[in-house]
């Protein structure tokens, strides 16, 4: 065999095992490669010139005390208590998937993204709420295709998808051209363009629809590319801000008065919504919203919201 084959071989089985995390003492390695010592120490040098040519934050030293060679790779750097509570938290809140699928991702954070000494406090902190978690209602798997219509949005392909209605509940085929997947207030949406109009209720509106993906009974993903219909990405950011409530519509410029407690509150509830005057009552606001899902919200202020 040629010698630059062997040496070749030779490196990726050292390398191999010491992925594994074998501490390999440089006598063995000469004896079982049938070179000198002196080939070995030339082999690590290699190693070490590689992982920097390519920029990987891995090197090879020699540890005295285990007398052999062994990959040293930096720590990753893991979540403080804080942090992962907080994610943690926000999770169980969501209550947007089942038992079986909440859970696991949780134990999975705390398992790799807490460090040793903290994991059995956060745990415990967690069991209580981990053991009274809801379920939403309508008792779906979430998680299954969920990285498929990614990858379709992603790609821009073709979902052809089988839909539960809301409003009849009955189950409608529709092809879509996916653009966006977004999570609101308990449910995930797949935001998608209509590809034939001609039996929708607005075949003029130039705006995604909204799916929620648990009514989504089965999709699948079409060997078809399409281009997205209009001159810029959609972005999802901007679709969400404008978004409420996940009704689709047009898009609408809302004017109202606010004389409530907390304005910061309506800032955040309508990340469009701009301060243009205000007095001694309260504050005037417009907003970029699309549909009639901010009328749901505007409504459950009472006489706080004044719609000029």
């Amino acid at each position: 065999m040629d010698g630059t084959l062997v040496k070749s071989e030779r490196l990726l089985q050292i390398y191999s095992r010491l992925v594994s995390g074998d501490v390999l003492p440089k006598k063995e390695l000469a004896q079982q490669f049938h070179v000198t010592e002196r080939s070995i120490q030339r082999d690590m040098e290699s190693l070490r010139c590689f992982f920097a040519e390519q920029g990987l934050r891995q090197d090879i030293v020699y540890d005295k005390q285990e007398r052999g060679y062994r990959l040293e790779q930096p720590a990753l750097p893991l979540l403080n208590n804080s942090e992962i509570l907080a994610v943690c938290k926000i999770l169980l809140e969501s209550r947007s998937m089942r038992r079986d699928e909440m859970l696991p991702i949780l134990d999975k954070l705390i398992s790799c993204c807490v460090p040793k000494q903290s994991k059995r406090a956060v745990a415990e902190l967690l069991a209580n709420e981990k053991h009274h978690y809801i379920e939403p209602h309508h008792g779906q798997h979430i998680l299954p295709g969920l990285w498929e219509i990614g990858q379709a949005v992603q790609d821009h392909r073709v979902l052809e998808i089988e839909y539960e209605r809301m409003k009849e509940p009955k189950l409608v085929r529709r092809r879509v051209l996916p653009v966006g997947i977004m999570f609101s207030e308990y449910y995930f949406y797949l935001t998608a363009f209509l590809e034939d109009k001609s039996t929708f209720d607005n075949p003029d509106d130039l705006f995604p629809t909204i799916y929620r993906i648990d009514r989504i009974k089965s999709f699948i993903v079409l060997d078809e590319h399409f281009q997205v219909p209009y001159k810029d990405r959609f972005q999802e950011g901007e679709f969400r801000k404008r978004v409420q409530f996940m009704y689709g519509g047009k898009l609408e410029r809302i004017r109202f008065k606010y004389t409530g407690p907390s304005i910061e509150a309506v800032l955040d509830r309508l990340p469009t919504s701009k301060i243009v005057e205000q007095d001694e009552e309260g504050w005037t606001l417009e907003a970029e919203v699309f549909g009639k899902g901010i009328e749901m919200w505007l409504r459950s202020q009472g006489n706080y919201i004044i719609l000029i």
